[in-house]
């Protein structure tokens, strides 16, 4: 059992999105269970590909890759973990505020928190604050997560806190923020409840606002 988990932990670190997907239904046809293949190969080997990051060894584009690799291998899992009755860490809305179209650091983060076992909802990009209401109203989740890259986009954040806040809704969930130009500072002042520089980041983030809440 111990080898098929580190080939597919080792075959998520490298990426291999085509190979994933059959060493999971492998591994779930030798009786591993779910919970198993999810902890101990897709979301240690997620949390070893962030370390690499970390380390300066890995950058985004083998992050993406990995992250990729892990989603196909879950797309396999997914069935048997909704079977098993599995809980997911948390929920998080996702999306990139209105007027930006930027998606490659929304989709990692996204990606990010599904091998972490987050329930992802990905509202796209371009996203107005209405959705954003509309979404916490309908999903019950705890978080939500807006992604800016432009500094021009930046006050739809604002606007967006102000319009969950109008809605009666500010106080369900906690709300981080992420993105090239953005900063602590600004999140802090936005009344964000926390920023992440990177997905790696993001996880721990969404995993440390779930415990505080």
């Amino acid at each position: 059992m111990a080898d098929r988990i580190s080939e597919i932990k080792e075959a998520v670190i490298d990426g291999m999105q085509k190979v994933v997907p059959g060493k999971v239904q492998q591994a779930l046809d030798e009786g591993i269970g779910p919970e198993t293949i999810l902890n101990e190969a897709m979301i240690n080997g997620m949390a070893e590909v962030g370390q690499l990051f970390e380390d300066g060894e890995f950058f985004v584009p083998e992050m993406l890759v990995a992250a990729r690799a892990m989603a196909a291998g879950m797309e396999v899992l997914k069935p048997y973990l909704q079977q098993a009755d599995i809980k997911a860490t948390g929920k998080v809305i996702l999306g990139t505020v209105q007027g930006d179209l930027h998606d490659i650091g929304k989709n990692l983060v996204g990606m990010m928190l599904e091998g972490a076992a987050f329930e992802v909802i990905d509202l796209g990009t371009d996203v107005p604050p209405e959705k954003f209401v509309a979404a916490v109203k309908e999903s019950g989740a705890q978080i939500v997560a807006m992604s800016a890259l432009l500094t021009t986009t930046m006050p739809a954040m604002k606007t967006t806190i102000e319009a969950l806040e109008n809605a009666g809704v500010r106080d369900q969930i906690k709300i981080m923020v992420g993105g090239a130009p953005l900063s602590d500072q600004y999140a802090k002042e936005i009344h964000a409840d926390g920023y992440s520089p990177d997905a790696n980041r993001a996880v721990s983030l969404a995993k440390s606002l779930i415990a505080a809440a």
